[in-house]
């Protein structure tokens, strides 16, 4: 099967299958050769900003501002005419908007869904702005957004909140309603998972809805280019999600589910034919950069999307934002929990391809930052689930890959990597653990920190200590945190260490629960390895 995956040809599968008309779905992006007349904004009868704001991937003189005009969010066509709308925005140093740095126009196109991407530029490195938009008598809900430090200089300090796994049908969002109000915050990472593809029933799954019913077309997975478009409609309508996006600048990448859960490069998860995931995936990863902040650059083309990108933080931070989806082999052995064989300890195996891999260790030989900080998706380090022989490992996470893992550390190694920090998401639980250079010998030495931060509902309400708590303790001593609620990590970074502060709430089936501070860890500059604080 792993022969399969390393050849697949998307290009052959379009050819042979007849699936390049309907791939258009994947390239048929704005033009302005044969472009429809503009909509007279006038004609907006109802608030078109139903799904709020959002900024991202800031730079030391720009950052994207977003928003996407649906007046009906759970119609097909969000209430919006199949005509270009044209849409203003403004940035200011203040929340009054009485001292605007930047203000233009942009074109909300109906084949990108109404959504628009503003690179909004010339800003100030290190500053907090904010911005809004207007069309016709609507004015958008104000956000807040943050430069990053200038070039070449070393910040005092930056904070991040860290993110994953939002299953809508699972809990309430009170996680994303805490991490709005959090102060000083440099940007959010969310790594992973933004939706799922799964049904969402009437009363909201485990919401439980009883003063509403939500409409049929949330009761079926998502495959269609509608599907993943009112999908997105669906969460970005919670309004603890609307409010975290529109307090904090997002940095994003995806996981699984985003497209379908544990999908391998072109292979899907059921065993359907390759050019029916192909059309799948393209559809997915459209709606994605529709309802996300990114830049030109990760624009899709069909089934590919390049979201694997690089920012900096002055010099205290480089941050080298991974896609281990798009571009690997299929999980060995059948996927789930396997005892490695052979197949999974091919060293040949790759989790990033060849050009995402060699990308990131050619980004760690130019980097001049004290922390080089990858945001990912699945488990860097090791985990064992059985305290004696063999031992099953997860063919999903870098334990499936131990050749490509291996790479990756060489390279750190090779570039002089002292402060590495790996950020990740999938498995629904507060994981910290040291990376060991060689998970065999506990006494090797740590080459860097991994926090993994727990799901903001998926998985539910969860439990403190869940019931494989003391297995993992015992069977990881590289493992030194392990917490299974719900909720996100705020990170710290100064020149002198990292500080994680794993955040839980209690429930998530209910709403309005409070925040607290499970644990706080701390890794000194120079010296890797997570301390409690």
């Amino acid at each position: 099967m792993r022969a399969v995956a390393r050849h697949l040809n998307r290009r052959r599968f379009l050819t042979v299958s007849g699936a390049a008309a309907a791939l258009a779905l994947g390239t048929n992006l704005p033009s302005t050769a044969h472009a429809a007349p503009a909509l007279d904004p006038a004609r907006i009868g109802a608030d078109p900003f139903t799904l709020g704001v959002a900024s991202g991937d800031p730079r030391p003189d720009s950052v994207v501002l977003w928003t996407r005009l649906a007046p009906e969010p759970y119609e097909t066509d969000s209430g919006m005419p199949a005509r270009p709308v044209v849409v203003q925005w403004e940035i200011a140093h203040d929340e009054r908007f009485r001292r605007t740095v930047r203000r233009g126009r942009v074109v909300a196109h109906p084949e990108l869904h109404h959504a628009v991407h503003v690179e909004a530029d010339g800003l100030l490195p290190g500053r907090d702005y904010h911005y809004r938009f207007r069309v016709g008598r609507w004015t958008s809900p104000a956000g807040r957004t943050r430069t990053a430090p200038a070039p070449g200089t070393t910040p005092a300090a930056l904070r991040f909140g860290l993110l994953s796994c939002q299953a809508y049908h699972d809990g309430y969002y009170t996680a994303l309603g805490h991490l709005a109000r959090e102060e000083d915050v440099d940007a959010v990472l969310h790594l992973g998972d933004y939706l799922y593809e799964y049904a969402v029933s009437a009363v909201g799954g485990h919401r439980g809805y009883t003063d509403r019913t939500l409409p049929e077309v949330f009761a079926r997975e998502t495959v269609t280019l509608e599907d993943y478009r009112l999908r997105y409609s669906l969460y970005k309508s919670d309004a603890d999600l609307a409010a975290a996006h529109a307090a904090h600048p997002w940095i994003v990448t995806w996981d699984d589910h985003e497209t379908e859960n544990n999908y391998a490069n072109g292979i899907p998860e059921n065993g359907v034919p390759p050019e029916e995931f192909l059309l799948r995936r393209a559809a997915a990863y459209r709606a994605y950069y529709e309802n996300m902040p990114l830049r030109r650059p990760q624009r899709p083309q069909g089934p590919d999307l390049r979201l694997y990108r690089r920012l900096h933080y002055g010099r205290l931070a480089q941050f080298d934002v991974l896609d281990t989806r798009q571009y690997r082999d299929n999980q060995a052995n059948g996927d789930g929990w396997k005892v490695p064989t052979p197949e999974s300890e091919d060293p040949s195996r790759t989790m990033l391809g060849a050009g995402q891999e060699r990308w990131l260790i050619d980004g760690w030989r130019r980097s001049r930052a004290v922390w080089n900080v990858v945001p990912q998706q699945v488990v860097f380090s090791r985990r064992r689930n059985r305290v004696a022989g063999p031992w099953p490992l997860s063919m999903d996470a870098w334990d499936g890959y131990p050749g490509s893992r291996e790479r990756v550390l060489a390279g750190a190694d090779a570039a002089g990597v002292e402060n590495l920090v790996v950020l990740t998401g999938d498995v629904h639980v507060h994981y910290g653990f040291d990376i060991k250079r060689d998970f065999d010998d506990p006494d090797s030495r740590t080459a860097g920190v991994e926090i993994v931060t727990t799901s903001v509902t998926s998985g539910r309400d969860g439990a403190e200590r869940p019931g494989n708590w003391q297995t993992l303790m015992t069977a990881n001593p590289h493992l030194k945190f392990y917490n299974g609620r719900r909720g996100y990590v705020m990170l710290g970074l100064d020149r002198e260490r990292l500080r994680a502060d794993y955040r839980t709430v209690p429930a998530v089936t209910v709403p309005g629960a409070p925040i607290t501070t499970a644990a706080s860890y701390v890794s000194p500059a120079g010296e890797p390895g997570l301390l409690p604080a």
